[in-house]
């Protein structure tokens, strides 16, 4: 029964604060992976979030601090798009979470929710978990940077990519091999 009342309150506080929610096509910012983002467009008095930046940077805030205490079991991260004023959120499918943020959303502020399938939480640790094994991988290739991406997974930055693809994905699962991307990189970089 509470599954039913949180539903109930997720379409109160959408049609409460009139954000409209609509499906963009071919707006993705995740690479190449054919999703169509759910958008909502602010309509929340400018100002009315703390703080003296920007909205769009009220709206991040906003976003960031719910994304990692009451949703951090769907939040996976975000970007910006500053020159269209967009926000884009990565997180497990949550209706409660994307009414929340659309009804924060202020005026000219844009927010696309792109559907993960793992938090933000898991990344971080993953990509800890592959920084820690670090020497493990010595002799087939060198790791140089590694580190979550809000889009939903890992990067990792390597010498020898095809190798290092193959070698990881092994030692990681099924599970976590479609979390991460793996490309040249020419030299160790601070994370």
């Amino acid at each position: 029964m509470k599954k039913r009342s949180r539903i109930r309150e997720t379409a109160v506080v959408v049609a409460a604060s009139a954000v409209a929610l609509v499906a963009v096509q071919g707006s993705s910012a995740a690479a190449g992976d054919g999703e169509t983002p759910t958008v909502c467009v602010g309509t929340r008095p400018v100002g009315s979030l703390p703080g003296p930046e920007p909205s769009l940077f009220r709206v991040l805030a906003y976003i960031e601090k719910r994304g990692e205490t009451r949703y951090r079991s769907v939040f996976t991260g975000l970007s910006v798009d500053e020159d269209r004023r967009t926000a884009d959120v990565y997180r497990i499918p949550s209706r409660a979470f994307d009414a929340d943020i659309c009804a924060h959303a202020e005026k000219g502020v844009r927010v696309r929710m792109h559907d993960t399938d793992v938090t933000g939480r898991r990344l971080y640790a993953l990509a800890q978990r592959i920084g820690d094994d670090m020497s493990r991988w010595d002799g087939r290739f060198q790791l140089r940077s590694v580190g979550p991406d809000p889009r939903g997974f890992v990067f990792i930055g390597v010498d020898d990519p095809a190798t290092a693809d193959l070698i990881l994905k092994k030692a990681l699962g099924k599970f976590w091999a479609k979390h991460i991307r793996v490309e040249y990189e020419a030299s160790a970089s601070p994370l």
